[in-house]
């Protein structure tokens, strides 16, 4: 509308108001596209009223001083409905076309239609292509009809960032593909702008691989899939790499459509683990697993393979479903056992390398992929146990000959005692019963001492012939492994490869002459080397050892004997066969309380004795009494028995 066209309108209504055959013009600001309307209320005529006429009636009080008239009520109505009816009705929030319709250095006048223009930054312009010129339609939101200040607030970012993310969400929907353009790198991955929305595109999500530098990938156009979004925040996540899976999706059903087993294919290594190598075999991975990369032994798939390396391999099984191919590389040549020399057969002498150790054997790969056992019964002609893997070592050499060859189930059994002759064989002459001998110590158990005599010869020391006078718990005790020890041969088995030996028998058995120096009732110092709930084990001269029960240790104070206290004992038994000392401290308190006993009782007897002999002595000497005597001694008593009974008779009045 025409600011000059409202001016015009204002002056005529002023006119018409000033001539008496007119009536009150309308105010200013009417609309241009109404201005035929408005122009019939201004000379509109109502029927005038006959009136007396006075010296003032010809003074139009609706006049104000600056010669201005105004409506009445309904028809400020009427023309203010007109006049907003020619302006658009929006809303904060709505998305409109705009024309640009002039450009400053820093904004852009923008015309929506509504009462007053707009200023939108020519930096939300800086992606159109030739630059912003006057005239050109654009898109743009209304962010406030009016702000704090009373202008009209637009924005063509928003209204972009608005359109964007409503594609987006369509996209999300549909999984359509997107193409944009990387601006920036973050923290996790990059910033992609979508059609003018900033989206992320995690570091994960970019390839296949792992990707390390991302900057290689900033100013890049690229396509895209929507993979997820946040309506709240109006965030979105894209990714690349599930375009790249879906194409190698598309690949992998064409290679698993055309794979039969024992194909042939040609692979990289993209990844190396312990338990394998995964191949890249054209957009579908398979496992080359440890165990058919080689016919021989290999402890890590490395030693044969490396990064990126290119080879054939052969396709062993494969699952539809989950998309598995098991692939061989060993199978690609015959298997060794196929191929073996004439010369490696039963009775030759081979030589291998130590690559499996089991508690029952080590395994020797005599060539790549043909293995041989050395069972524990074939490492030494010894009868005593041997620890495979104590005696093995991985990657050592042995020499050993071949016992048995079994091409059909690929079996090889070898054995080294079988290289050096039988030594038991002359076990007789070189080792009699009764001879002394100095052995090695190979291995100690509870129960004994295992010795070795000669290479494949040995016997074992029970722990009860270890010493003629102390008991051990353990022969650790005393021996270890690696020391030297002396022996006499008690025994042989030549069958059963065994041979029974003494350590004590050495020398003389003490105990035929330790019954004189220990013998039942003899008292000895001796101290308590151990104490137990049955009792005490007590260190006696010359290293022997004897036992007090616990009933045996009670002192005379009522206390108990304990460890490492030193004290008197006596023998209270002694047993040479079971090389046994029983001892008693109790004891001898207690015998020298009955000792004591004994002694006053004899002399009471004795005194006993001394008295008795003088009674036969008095007796002896006094005079046998005549008849008469006795008579008259018999009347004596007679009266004082007559005496003593009168007596009380009389005493009784007084007792009244």
């Amino acid at each position: 509308m025409s600011f000059n066209i409202v001016k015009q309108l204002n002056a005529d209504a002023q006119e018409g108001a000033a001539s008496p055959e007119a009536e009150p013009a309308a105010v200013t600001n009417v609309p241009v596209e109404t201005a035929a309307e408005a122009v019939e209320p201004v000379v509109a005529k109502a029927p005038v009223e006959e009136r007396i006429v006075t010296a003032h009636d010809d003074f139009d009080w609706s006049v104000d001083k600056r010669n201005v008239t105004s409506y009445t009520k309904d028809e400020k109505l009427k023309y203010d409905k007109v006049y907003d009816d020619t302006f658009k009705q929006i809303n904060d929030g709505e998305m409109v076309q705009a024309t640009i319709e002039a450009l400053t250095k820093t904004d852009a006048v923008v015309n929506i239609g509504f009462k007053s223009d707009g200023l939108i930054s020519l930096n939300e312009f800086r992606d159109i292509p030739g630059g912003l010129k006057v005239g050109d339609i654009i898109e743009v939101m209304v962010v406030e009809k009016e702000d704090r200040d009373g202008n009209l607030h637009l924005s063509r970012k928003q209204a972009r960032t608005s359109r964007a993310w409503e594609r987006i969400v369509e996209l999300h929907k549909t999984g359509e593909i997107v193409t944009g353009i990387v601006t920036s790198k973050t923290k996790g991955g990059l910033i992609v702008d979508v059609f003018g929305m900033e989206t992320f595109l995690p570091g994960s999500q970019i390839d296949v691989k792992p990707v390390t530098d991302y900057d290689q990938f900033v100013g890049k156009t690229m396509e895209f899939k929507v993979v997820k979004i946040n309506e709240t925040i109006k965030n979105a996540v894209v990714s690349h790499k599930a375009l790249i899976e879906s194409d190698i999706e598309a690949q992998r059903a064409e290679i698993i459509g055309k794979l039969e087993k024992g194909q042939v294919l040609e692979g990289t290594i993209k990844n190396i683990t312990d338990f394998g190598a995964f191949l890249d075999l054209g957009g579908l991975d398979g496992l080359l697993y440890i165990t058919d990369i080689s016919w021989g032994r290999i402890n890590h798939p490395t030693e044969v393979l490396k990064m990126d390396q290119k080879l054939n391999v052969v396709v062993l099984d494969f699952d539809d479903d989950k998309k598995r191919i098991s692939l061989g590389l060993k199978q690609l040549t015959p298997h060794p056992w196929d191929t073996l020399t004439e010369n490696i057969k039963e009775g030759e002498v081979v030589k291998g390398k130590v690559v499996n150790i089991e508690d029952y054997g080590a395994f020797l790969e005599i060539m790549p992929g043909v293995e041989g056992l050395v069972h524990v019964s074939e490492i030494t002609w010894a009868n005593t146990p041997v620890n495979a893997k104590e005696f093995f070592k991985l990657g050592d050499e042995y020499e050993a000959k071949v016992v048995t060859l079994d091409k059909d189930t690929r079996k090889m059994s070898l054995s080294i005692k079988q290289l050096s002759a039988d030594p038991w064989s002359e076990i007789e002459t070189k080792f009699p019963e009764g001879s002394k001998h100095t052995g090695v110590v190979k291995n100690i158990t509870p129960y004994g001492v295992f010795v070795e005599l000669a290479t494949g010869i040995g016997g074992m020391v029970h722990i009860s012939d270890l010493s003629w006078l102390k008991r051990f718990n353990n022969p650790n005790e005393y021996t270890k492994v690696g020391n030297n020890i002396d022996v006499v041969i008690l025994n042989i088995d030549k069958d059963g490869r065994k041979l029974q030996l003494g350590h004590k028998q050495i020398e003389e058995d003490p105990w035929n002459t330790l019954e004189g120096t220990f013998p039942v009732g003899s008292i000895h110092e001796g101290t308590v080397i151990k104490r137990d709930d049955k009792g005490a084990v007590v260190q006696l001269p010359y290293g022997l050892e004897g036992f007090a029960p616990n009933r045996h240790l009670a002192k005379e104070d009522g206390k108990s004997i304990v460890a490492d206290e030193v004290n008197k004992f006596m023998v209270i038994e002694f047993d040479r066969n079971d090389k046994r000392i029983v001892l008693s401290h109790t004891r001898l308190w207690e015998q020298a309380i009955e000792e004591e006993k004994q002694v006053v009782a004899k002399e009471k007897k004795a005194e006993a004795e001394v008295t008795k002999k003088a009674v036969k002595s008095l007796q002896s000497k006094v005079e046998k009494s005549t008849l008469g005597d006795l008579s008259a001694l018999a009347d004596i008593k007679a009266k004082l028995d007559a005496g003593a009974a009168e007596a009380p008779a009389s005493e009784e009045p007084k007792a009244e």
